[in-house]
């Protein structure tokens, strides 16, 4: 083995204390990490209501002087606006849940037997037409038969249940965490540019940081609080009406909305079922009207509202939800798209920034082979 020169030890040296130094903060970041990523999600959630409320958290401190009371007046009327309506669709998601477990207990719950002709079907018709019937005539039997299955998808959906719950404490929490760092809102603000400048480059951290504040209150206020309107607009119908299952269906027009599919999949069943089951009447009708005209809101405020941001492709939007509702449960289906639609406007701002720095060098090469010519 040939012996280092001078110049090469200390390079070695110099390589393996930043290797080192590396690794340290390697594993503090990941140290960190694991410490906070229980709270990722109610910080980012909290963040994107901060930034959304901030603009109204400045018109009340005009008024009011402080920043801590202008926080404390958002955070009192958001809990007013959405904890009665939110308490009411529970309530009726629970009082569904017992109307459904008294039914299957008295025995008074029926399923009307099968026509003949749901035998003839290709592929399904005789099995299909087996277990209807059985349905029709022994479901206490089909009950037992289907029990470990059954026993499966109820611990499956109390789950699913519970992590609504847990979404909807951590979203109550996340409003108290919004006014908190809206009442710190000027010195967050700085830190925020002071970061960017870091991560961007001197200069860019003020256009990112609009950039990314456009992008959520975009997809927030057009997808989200659309999607939010448009379930209390329904789902106060629906419980007013004493509709079965309300607040279930009401959360199904939430989910919807939010990946950008027609509120309408719920609301003309919910017509139909009314008119069938009441008939023609003053309070059915309006009823309808209401309903119908609850369910096409989202195509008159999504111009006013999504319009005045960034343009966002609503499959960016669907991606997000889906994807975010997989990941982080109740939480993530609002978080989801937001993140999504900063990180797809900050990647295409990437993208047109090279092209336009190639542009300019290939503009003063040429310029410098026309001044040599």
């Amino acid at each position: 083995m040939l012996p280092m020169t001078m110049s090469e030890r200390t390079l070695f040296r110099g390589l393996f204390d930043t290797l080192i130094r590396a690794a340290m903060v390697a594993a503090l970041v990941t140290a960190c990490y694991q410490v906070f990523r229980p709270f990722l999600s109610l910080v980012v959630w909290s963040v994107i209501l901060a930034i959304n409320f901030y603009p109204l958290h400045l018109l009340l401190k005009r008024r009011i002087g402080k920043d801590g009371r202008a926080a404390t007046v958002i955070v009192l009327l958001t809990f007013l606006i959405l904890v009665v309506p939110i308490y009411m669709l529970g309530l009726s998601l629970t009082e569904s849940a017992e109307n459904a477990v008294e039914w299957v207990k008295d025995g008074t719950f029926h399923i009307p037997p099968p026509a003949e002709s749901v035998a003839t079907w290709p592929l399904v018709g005789e099995k299909l037409y087996g277990f209807w019937q059985q349905a029709a005539t022994d479901l206490s039997g089909l009950a037992q038969k289907l029990a470990p299955q059954l026993k499966d998808v109820s611990l499956v959906m109390l789950g699913k249940l519970a992590g609504f719950g847990l979404g909807l404490m951590m979203f109550l929490v996340a409003v108290i965490v919004a006014g908190v760092i809206m009442a710190f809102g000027e010195s967050g603000t700085r830190s925020t540019l002071q970061i960017a400048d870091r991560v961007f480059g001197q200069g860019q951290g003020e256009k990112v940081t609009r950039l990314c504040t456009a992008t959520i209150r975009a997809v927030a206020q057009g997808v989200i609080g659309i999607a939010f309107i448009q379930m209390l607009l329904v789902g106060i119908g629906f419980v007013m009406m004493g509709i079965p299952g309300a607040g279930f269906l009401a959360l199904v027009v939430l989910v919807l909305a939010i990946v950008q599919l027609p509120a309408t999949l719920v609301t003309l069943p919910v017509i139909v079922f009314v008119f069938f089951t009441q008939g023609a009447t003053l309070a059915t009708i309006v009823f309808a009207i209401y309903i119908f005209v609850a369910g096409l809101v989202d195509n008159v405020l999504k111009p006013l509202l999504l319009g005045r941001g960034v343009d966002v492709p609503m499959a960016v939007v669907l991606i997000g939800s889906i994807g975010g509702m997989a990941t982080s449960g109740i939480l993530g289906l609002f978080i989801g798209p937001v993140v999504l639609a900063v990180g797809y406007q900050l990647f295409w701002r990437w993208v047109r920034n090279e092209a336009a720095e190639s542009e300019k060098a290939a503009e003063n090469a040429a310029a410098s082979e026309a001044s040599a010519i």
